[in-house]
């Protein structure tokens, strides 16, 4: 039996989701979420997502904006949603405010200077005090191995 036929390849079969990307494409990860190991221990609470300074920020899920405005020296959004699930975006130029309904892939704000050497989104997730991978929000999926000889899927 040749080799090939017996190989299996890695795929991942994505689930559809109510959140996407905060950014248009493409989504360059330059820092990955880290969770603290205690509330108030170190860790990265979020991604970082590059992108030109002035990119337009984008709500990942439908919500209600619960603050748009500055914290400390940088600007930022945060939307809750249905769920339980609470986004933020920073640095960013908010162009809503508090109490606003947005939907799914509408803009929200454009991106700013500031937060990593060159500019890039910080988005981060929560439900109640614990912080989440937002990378679960818009790459959810299972890992599958399939044969390489397999017929493609659909067809």
């Amino acid at each position: 039996m040749p080799l090939l036929s017996t190989a299996l390849v890695l795929t991942t079969l994505l689930a559809p989701s109510s959140f996407s990307w905060p950014l248009p494409p493409p989504h360059p990860v330059v820092r990955a979420f880290q969770a603290p190991a205690s509330p108030f221990g170190p860790g990265h609470r979020g991604v970082d997502l590059a992108a030109p300074a002035g990119t337009a920020v984008l709500a990942a899920g439908d919500g209600v904006v619960v603050y748009a405005g500055a914290v400390a020296a940088r600007t930022l959004v945060s939307v809750q949603h249905r769920n339980g699930l609470r986004t933020t975006y920073e640095p960013v130029a908010p162009n809503v405010a508090a109490g606003r309904q947005v939907r799914r892939g509408e803009v929200i704000g454009h991106l700013q200077e500031g937060h990593c050497p060159s500019p890039c989104l910080h988005w981060g997730v929560r439900r109640g005090d614990e912080y989440l991978d937002p990378l679960r929000l818009v790459v959810q999926g299972r890992v599958r191995l399939l044969p390489l000889n397999a017929p493609p899927r659909g067809g």
